[in-house]
C-alpha cells in the first residue's frame, strides 16, 4: 500500500515557508517546518511545527531520520540535500532547484569549491538576493513535484 507523501521544510532562513504551506495545502500534503525555533504555529491541521535542539545539524538529522523515499523537502543545505536524495527524498531548493541522484554531486562539488574559496579568501561570501522569480520558478517546481509524488503514491 503507498503512503501519502510529507512536505518537509529546513524553515530556519527559508524565503518559501508561505509558498510552501500553500501548495501542501492544495495537494492535501501535511508539512512539517523543521527549526531551532521562532516560527509561529499555524491552527491549520495539516501543518506541523518541530523545533529541534540548538545544534548544527540538528534540524537536518530530524529531517533525515523522519523523512521517507517519495516524500518532499525543501532546503537550500546541499549536505542536507545529499542526505535525502539518497534516501529517495524529492528535495527542492528554494529558487526552485531541483537536487536529484543526476544533480547532487555536481551541487556537492560546487558547494564544497565555492567553500574553499571564500576560506581562502578568493570569492566574499555573498548569495544573490532572493528574487521574484526564484519565488515563481520555486512554485511551479515545487507543484510539479507534489504532482509526480502524489502520482508515485497512488495505488
Amino acid at each position: 500500500m503507498a503512503v501519502q507523501p510529507s512536505l518537509y521544510v529546513d524553515a530556519d532562513a527559508c524565503p518559501v515557508k508561505d509558498e510552501a504551506a500553500k501548495v501542501a495545502a492544495r495537494h492535501g500534503l501535511v508539512v512539517t517546518f523543521v527549526s531551532n525555533g521562532g516560527l509561529r504555529p499555524s491552527r491549520d491541521a495539516m501543518v506541523r511545527h518541530v523545533v529541534v535542539p540548538q545544534g548544527a545539524d540538528a534540524a537536518d538529522d530530524w529531517i533525515v531520520e523522519n523523512a521517507r523515499a517519495n516524500d518532499i523537502a525543501v532546503t537550500a543545505d546541499v549536505p542536507l540535500a545529499a542526505r535525502l536524495v539518497e534516501k529517495g527524498v524529492h528535495v527542492i531548493g528554494p529558487t526552485g532547484r531541483p537536487f536529484t541522484p543526476q544533480t547532487i554531486g555536481m551541487a556537492v562539488a560546487m558547494r564544497d569549491l565555492k567553500q574553499h574559496l571564500r576560506e581562502t579568501g578568493e570569492i566574499k561570501g555573498y548569495n544573490p538576493g532572493f528574487s521574484p522569480r526564484d519565488r515563481s520558478a520555486f512554485l511551479s517546481a515545487l507543484d510539479q513535484t507534489a504532482r509526480r509524488a502524489l502520482n508515485a503514491a497512488a495505488p
